[in-house]
Formats: C-alpha cells, sequence, structure tokens
C-alpha cells in the first residue's frame, strides 16, 4: 500500500514563497511508487491541499480532507515550512497532539533552535565557542555605548526568532545601531546582537540517515556581499563551494563540533549550522531545522555531494519517521 505523504510548505513568516518552493521541490522528488504526494499549503487565512487548480480544505481535528466524498488521511507530514509555524515547533506540536509523524526533530527541539538565543544558551554550557552576544527584547533600555563594549566593531543585530537572513544589519558605526536594531524589531520582537567573527565561514548539513547522525560534506561561504545575507543565499550573490576547502584538520574539527551540537540539542530530522572558524577553531552561529530544499540550496548540494539524490533524501527522512 502506497502511503499518504502531506507535504506542507508556505508559513506565517516572510519565508513563505522560499517554503512553496522547497515544498514544490520535495513533492516532485518523492518516489510516486512509493507514495501519494499531496501538496498542503498552511497559510494564516486557510490550510488547504491544492491539487492544479482546486483546493480542499484541511479538518483540523485530524488532519484529513474529503475529495470527492472520501475522506483521505496521512501516514506522515514532510514539513517544508521555514519559519513559523513549522520551524518554530507550533505547527509539530499540534501534530503530536494527534499522534502524526512527522519528519521533523520534536517540537520543543524545534523551539529551542529557533531561538537563537536559547540555542546559544545551551551550546555554550557545553564549551561550544560561540561569538560574544547581547539581547533585549523590545521596549527594553538599551545604551549603544554599553552593547558596543560588549560586543566591539563592526557587529551583526539580528531579529532573535527570523530566517532566510531576514532583518539582518552588519554594523561598522555607533550611530547605526539603532537603524539596525529598528529593521531587526520588524521581524521580531526579540533581537540578538554579535560580535563580528573574522574567518572562513562553514554551512554544516547534519541529518540522520540510516539511523546513524550523519555529517554531509562541508559548504565554504564566500559572500560577494558584505555578509550571507538574503541576496547572496537566494539570488546567486555567494560562492557556494562544496566541499569547503579546508585541511583535513580544520575539517575534522568542524565535523566533530557539528556532530556534538546535534547530539548536545537532542535533534533529529535534517539540520544546518553555520560555524565560522577563527584561528582554525569552529565558532557555532545557528542552527537551521527546516533549511532550503531545492536543487540549488546548500543541503542538498551536501547530500548529493556524499552521493544521496534528492528522491533518496527525501525517503530518508519519510522512512526514519514512519519507523520512530
Amino acid at each position: 500500500m502506497k502511503k499518504n505523504i502531506a507535504v506542507v510548505m508556505g508559513g506565517y513568516s516572510s519565508e513563505v514563497e522560499i517554503s512553496l518552493e522547497s515544498g514544490a521541490v520535495v513533492f516532485k522528488h518523492l518516489n510516486k511508487e512509493k507514495y501519494n504526494p499531496f501538496k498542503v499549503h498552511i497559510l494564516p487565512n486557510k490550510w488547504v491541499v491544492v491539487d492544479g487548480k482546486n483546493e480542499y480544505k484541511i479538518d483540523k481535528n485530524d488532519f484529513s480532507f474529503i475529495k470527492n466524498g472520501n475522506k483521505i488521511t496521512f501516514d506522515c507530514v514532510f514539513n517544508a515550512i521555514h519559519g513559523a509555524p513549522g520551524e518554530n515547533g507550533s505547527l509539530l506540536a499540534y501534530f503530536d497532539l494527534i499522534n502524526m509523524k512527522h519528519t521533523s526533530a520534536p517540537f520543543y527541539q524545534m523551539a529551542l533552535t529557533f531561538n537563537k538565543r536559547d540555542t546559544l544558551s545551551v551550546v555554550k554550557h557545553y564549551g561550544i565557542p560561540t561569538a560574544k552576544s547581547v539581547y533585549f527584547n523590545k521596549g527594553d533600555h538599551f545604551s549603544t555605548n554599553d552593547i558596543i563594549k560588549k560586543v566591539g566593531l563592526p557587529c551583526f543585530v539580528k531579529p532573535n526568532n527570523a530566517g532566510s537572513s531576514f532583518g539582518i544589519s552588519k554594523v561598522y558605526k555607533e550611530e547605526e545601531l539603532i537603524p539596525a536594531i529598528d529593521k531587526a524589531f520588524k521581524e521580531d520582537s526579540e533581537i540578538l546582537i554579535e560580535s563580528f567573527l573574522n574567518g572562513t565561514e562553514v554551512s554544516v548539513g547534519v541529518i540522520e540517515y540510516k539511523g546513524e547522525t550523519t555529517v554531509l560534506p562541508l559548504t565554504e561561504i564566500v559572500s560577494e556581499n558584505d555578509f550571507f545575507d538574503y541576496d547572496a543565499k537566494y539570488l546567486g550573490q555567494s560562492q557556494e563551494i562544496t566541499p569547503a576547502r579546508l585541511t583535513e584538520e580544520q575539517e575534522n574539527k568542524v565535523r566533530e563540533v557539528a556532530k556534538k551540537v546535534y547530539e548536545i540539542l537532542n535533534m533529529s530530522g535534517f539540520s544546518r549550522s553555520e560555524y565560522i572558524l577563527v584561528n582554525d577553531v569552529p565558532h557555532f552561529l545557528e542552527m537551521n531545522t527546516v533549511p532550503g530544499l531545492t536543487e540549488a540550496s546548500i543541503l542538498p548540494q551536501q547530500a548529493n555531494e556524499r552521493g544521496i539524490s534528492l528522491s533518496i533524501l527525501f525517503d530518508n527522512a519519510i522512512q526514519q519517521s514512519l519507523n520512530s
């Protein structure tokens, strides 16, 4: 019997269009001999199955839908929602309540890793090097002078709970801090300000593959812009070099830390984390638990370098979920 798979995509954040692209790629590459995949758009105003020009409303009581008088249920959900509610844990908590299997980590792990400053607090406890940082919430009082004393210049101002580099600024002068903070607050009510780390940036995919924690080949990020911003990430304004141009010793250090962080955070499913090597020491920046899944995205590039096709990559995620 073929399994019915809901490929959820869309979401409630600035990353809707990117998620729809990822979801379409997952739908395209799922093995149609093993699965009946369905495109499910999770949007603020509707949850619907999209079948050509037709839409079928999702019944949120059990995540089913009616088509031609027949009730269709799902065996598993493939989560391709970047940002809220797919990457921040809330949708996964709902799936847990209705006993629906899904390809992501448990909802608490998703919520934790979506919150940059909480993730940093956990990994620092285990001795993982990170940038110096300060953070505050909307409405908190702060001094730009105190911030610079703590993190130095240049520094990065980031929304705490946003992805795809939305709302991030690199700040060189004290007078640029307030506009950068205002920009970040447009994306989130919590912000994080981090010191600039001068070194080689690498992106590391870590997944559960055939039941084991697997570190994929590393990708070196060389941005044409001032940093790996939205344009560099999605509009081709960067070089993504896989495998990364590291020495064997550097690569081993990154792989060791990346695996340790994945396991410290009790992760499962997909992850892609960013590190900067400073004097050959990998510094952890952040983890994405629903990374881009298009043919051009970093994690699929890494899987391909490892000899894992998109079809096998996506099939593995579903099998891991069904067997858990």
